[in-house]
C-alpha cells in the first residue's frame, strides 16, 4: 500500500512538556505524539505542526500532518492514537488528505494564527486556575491596556517583542489585539486575543507582560509605544509566564484540506 498523509487538530496541556518541537529531551509534544503513532502503526513517523509552542504553553487548535501506511478507516486510526497518548494530549479530529491537499504544510501554508492569553485578578491564589492562567493584583486599568494593545494592529516591526525563528525579519501583520474583562466569583478574568500572520519567539508573552505593566500603572501607554516603535528587545521588561497562553486557531490561505480563509 502507498503511504497516506493525514491532517489532524491537536489539543494539549503543555504543563509537563518542554514545548512542542522534538528535542533530545523526550518530554516534548511532538516527540510524544510521534511515539504514539509509531506504537499504533509500527512505522517511524515525523509530525509537522503549525506552531512551535514553548515550554508550558497549551493548544486547542494545533494543526499537524504526518504520513503512514494505513489500510483501516481514519476513525480507527484516530481512536487508536488517542488510546495510547497520555491524558494531557489528544487528537480532536483526523482526515486523510487526497489530491493536491497531500502537499498541505500546516506551518508554511498558515495565513493566520490566533493565540489567547488568560490571567486572573485576585487577592487569593486560585488552585484550579494556576496551570492555565497568570495571577495578577492589584486591579488593572483595562482602558490603558486596550489603548496600548490597539497600537499593535497593522503591519509593523515587532522586534521589541521577540526574535524570528529564522533570519532577521521582525515585521509582522497583526489583525486582532484586544482584551476582554469578565467579573467572576474569585475576582476578574482577563483574556487577551491576538491574531497575526506570524509570531516572533515569545512575542505574545512579551506583549502581555508589557501591556499588563501598563495596566498596573508601572509604565504609561506612551512609554509602551516608545518601546514598541524602538523595535529592540529590552530584557528588563516583564515577560508573562507561559501557562496562560493557548494556541487556539490556525487559518489557512485557501480551501486546501478543507479550510476556508477568514476575512481580514
Amino acid at each position: 500500500m502507498e503511504m497516506s498523509r493525514f491532517r489532524a487538530t491537536l489539543a494539549y496541556d503543555g504543563t509537563a512538556y518542554i514545548g512542542f518541537q522534538r528535542q533530545t529531551d523526550p518530554r516534548t509534544v511532538q516527540g510524544t505524539l510521534e511515539r504514539a503513532i509509531q506504537q499504533v502503526t509500527k512505522q517511524e513517523v515525523t509530525v509537522i505542526g503549525a506552531g512551535r509552542t514553548d515550554t508550558g504553553v497549551h493548544a486547542v487548535g494545533q494543526v499537524i500532518t504526518f504520513g503512514v501506511v494505513w489500510k483501516h478507516s481514519d476513525d480507527i486510526l484516530l481512536k487508536a492514537i488517542n488510546a495510547v497518548l497520555p491524558n494531557d494530549i489528544a487528537l480532536q479530529d483526523l482526515t486523510r488528505l487526497t489530491g493536491d491537499a497531500q502537499h498541505f504544510n500546516p506551518r508554511f501554508d498558515a495565513a493566520k494564527r490566533l493565540y489567547r492569553y488568560t490571567l486572573y485578578e485576585s487577592k487569593q491564589r486560585q488552585p484550579l486556575l494556576t496551570r492555565f492562567a497568570w495571577q495578577v493584583y492589584p486591579p488593572l486599568n483595562g482602558e490603558a491596556m486596550s489603548q496600548a494593545s490597539a497600537l499593535l494592529i497593522g503591519t509593523h516591526d515587532f522586534g521589541a517583542f521577540g526574535k524570528p525563528p529564522k533570519g532577521d525579519n521582525t515585521v509582522r501583520t497583526v489583525y486582532r489585539s484586544e482584551w476582554t474583562r469578565q467579573p467572576e466569583t474569585f475576582g476578574v478574568r482577563w483574556e487577551y486575543v491576538v491574531e497575526a500572520n506570524g509570531f516572533l519567539q515569545h512575542m505574545v508573552r512579551r506583549i502581555v507582560g508589557m501591556v499588563v505593566d501598563v495596566g498596573r500603572g508601572w509604565t504609561t501607554v506612551e512609554q509602551f509605544e516608545t518601546a514598541f516603535r524602538n523595535a529592540k528587545i529590552d530584557h528588563a521588561v516583564t515577560v508573562a509566564p507561559p501557562q496562560g497562553l493557548v494556541l487556539e486557531h490556525v487559518t489557512y490561505k485557501d480551501r486546501i484540506a478543507g479550510d476556508v480563509p477568514a476575512e481580514d
